[in-house]
């Protein structure tokens, strides 16, 4: 790096770099210990992990996302100071396989408490159908450095979509900060208590609308809502594979071209933080509608609601449009 090439101009650089190197020590807020201020430093890897350190930490935590609003997850590249924020957490949270350079630095960061998402609840049988199997069936809810890749290519790391799942995570992720802060375990278990209540209550709005509709099919720009169709009995046709970044061909163009008018398909959902282009073009030519089915990979200003909560609950109204909901 180019540190290096400057200490080896000469001695006086050399000092020069290490004065600041100690400057910068000094004027660090963190006391080492993974705490700021009192409050245990969580670092989540993207929003659904942000989401809930926010609502189970409450008050006890500061919390960063190694993601920032309006960047695609699968995209991330990380830079050196997010490297060094991550040694310096008190815990970590984040979903496995979905971002592979934040798994290197997560497993080089050195910390303790760091929590793999998909380790805290079963990964369903779809995924085991796209050709990714499970390993040994265990839930390690803190990665011991041997974890399992849930979330690698052929696997659907989508878990957050599903609420029943995101609910499971969210008890694991409670149980998982009272052990990484003891102190404040019965404020972290409440938070998640509070939280899974909420949850509960997004799938039995989701179970009641989606029980009777026109048709169970739906086309999406990329293969996110898996879980969320297994748990309701409903069909999802991706336009690409689990990756936005996947394009489709003439020949699965033409599938679902047919399939549109097979099941009575009205719409072509389309995301907010991938290209809407190919979305948009399959809707057009077989004279479907368009709307938006968020995967809540990140919260913008683009976003029909400020949370996850109120995302999905756009979602559930999009789909019962699109599904002929009675």
């Amino acid at each position: 790096m180019n540190v290096r090439r400057l200490i080896r101009t000469s001695t006086a650089a050399g000092a020069l770099a290490l004065g600041l190197l100690a400057v910068s020590a000094c004027s660090t807020t963190g006391t080492g210990d993974g705490k700021e201020g009192g409050r245990l430093k969580v670092v989540a890897s993207f929003y659904p992990m942000e989401f809930l350190a926010e609502r189970i930490g409450g008050d006890h935590v500061t919390v960063s996302t190694l993601t920032k609003p309006g960047v695609e997850p699968h995209d991330l590249e990380l830079k050196p100071r997010q490297t060094a924020e991550l040694g310096e957490a008190g815990y970590i949270l984040y979903l496995k396989g979905l971002q592979p350079a934040v798994d290197k630095a997560i497993d080089q960061s050195g910390v303790k408490h760091r929590v793999d998402a998909a380790s805290l609840t079963e990964l369903a049988h779809h995924e085991e159908e796209a050709g990714h199997t499970e390993g040994d069936g265990h839930d390690h809810a803190e990665d011991d450095g041997h974890g399992h890749d849930h979330g690698e290519a052929g696997g659907d790391p989508h878990i957050w979509l599903d609420p029943v799942k995101y609910a499971e995570v969210a008890k694991g992720v409670g149980a998982s900060l009272a052990k990484a802060d003891p102190g404040n375990a019965a404020a972290y278990e409440k938070n998640a208590d509070t939280l899974i209540g909420e949850l509960t209550a997004l799938d039995t709005a989701y179970e009641t609308g989606l029980r009777n509709t026109a048709t169970k099919s739906f086309i999406t720009a990329h293969e996110s809502f898996g879980y969320l169709a297994e748990r309701y009995g409903l069909d999802q046709e991706g336009i690409a594979g689990i990756s936005p970044e996947s394009e489709p061909s003439p020949a699965r163009i033409k599938e679902l071209q047919n399939l549109a008018k097979r099941e009575k398909v009205t719409t072509v959902f389309f995301e907010t933080l991938a290209s809407d282009r190919t979305a948009k073009t399959l809707a057009s030519d077989t004279g479907l509608r368009t709307d938006v089915l968020d995967p809540l990979e990140g919260i913008t200003e683009k976003s029909r609601g400020d949370d996850y909560l109120a995302v999905m609950e756009s979602n559930l109204a999009a789909l019962r449009t699109a599904l002929g909901a009675k």
